[in-house]
């Protein structure tokens, strides 16, 4: 499974709202250099757990800000983890790969 890109008007809902396990969903920008440093750490995420009920999102908040500001995003890149369509935990800034595989491992023993 490759990372998703969603917007508000065609995937959000289905993709990350409705989906019933876990979702890790970045805020991100083109312009952001450690949204650019974080991005191949969600593509090795979104390789490693694939087939394992976890899927990764990325939200480009210059063209969904909408989804940014129901999110409350105000610094990116924002990492919102997500259980059943709800947030249920958000890292801020850009950090190494085992950070995000232990908020996701601690999900899954839940």
């Amino acid at each position: 499974m490759s990372v998703i890109h969603v917007n508000w008007q065609e995937q959000f809902k289905t993709e990350v709202l409705d989906y019933k396990w876990i979702v890790i969903l970045d805020f991100w920008a083109e312009w952001c250099g450690p949204c650019r440093m974080l991005g191949p750490i969600m593509e090795e995420l979104s390789n490693d757990y694939e087939w394992k009920d976890v899927k990764i999102a990325k939200v480009n908040v210059d063209e969904n800000n909408e989804i940014a500001w129901v999110f409350q995003v105000s610094s990116i890149p924002a990492v919102f983890i997500m259980k059943d369509g709800k947030p249920v935990d958000s890292i801020i800034g850009a950090n190494p790969k085992w950070v995000y595989i232990n908020k996701i491992e601690a999900l899954k023993s839940n």
